[in-house]
């Protein structure tokens, strides 16, 4: 499996094993910037409904910021 997945458009997934589990933080790239979202530690295959609504929800609020 890639370190590095695209989710959707504008977001992707980056992550990392430790013992109890993945560590992922989700991110956007907005032109030379990385912006990190939300990170979070699961232990199952699939991101869960909240942690990716979060990170969306952040993204839309970087998004009208930054227009």
């Amino acid at each position: 499996m890639p370190l590095v997945e695209k989710l959707s458009p504008h977001l992707w997934e980056v992550r990392t094993k430790f013992p109890n589990g993945i560590a992922r933080v989700i991110f956007t790239v907005d032109g030379e910037l990385m912006i990190l979202l939300h990170g979070f530690i699961k232990k199952s295959q699939n991101i869960p409904k909240q942690e990716l609504s979060t990170a969306k929800n952040r993204l839309r609020k970087y998004q009208e910021a930054e227009s």
